[in-house]
């Protein structure tokens, strides 16, 4: 999933694989809802979340903004095995559920993607408008 916006990023602008990387959150979190979740229904404050076709891209970011959230007392994440296309998600948080604190990290994650989109896509218009258009390949 994130291997297309590796590769886009690399032939295109970051904008756009900053978009990619917005819609395989949501992607993600959809997956996420349906049925991710390993975990024990005694304490709700633990679980592992094993998603499928996901990568260190992904797993290093969620991982980030999940350490950030003060709720969070432990996140980390392994992949099973390197042709296996799946990432194992650890959280144990200090009460609340583990499932609302990697939604609320998802939706963060979001958000701080969006706002790089956008900071990005404004210096490019500005460094366009600042610039002579004469000589220079736009």
């Amino acid at each position: 999933m994130f291997n297309k916006a590796r590769k886009q990023k690399r032939r295109g602008s970051p904008s756009i694989a900053l978009l990619h990387f917005n819609s395989s959150l949501n992607i993600a979190w959809s997956k996420f809802c349906e049925e991710m979740e390993l975990g024990t229904l005694s304490d709700p404050s633990q679980s592992t979340f094993s998603l499928i076709d996901e990568d260190h891209t992904f797993a290093n970011a969620i991982r980030f903004t999940l350490n950030q959230d003060p709720r969070t007392r432990f996140c980390g994440y392994s992949i099973p095995h390197p042709s296996d296309n799946r990432v194992n998600i650890r959280i144990q948080t200090t009460g609340d559920p583990a499932k609302d604190v990697f939604r609320d990290a998802c939706q963060d994650l979001m958000v701080m993607c969006q706002h790089a989109s956008n900071t990005f896509d404004k210096a490019v218009v500005d460094f366009k408008m600042s610039k002579s258009v004469d000589g220079m390949d736009i």
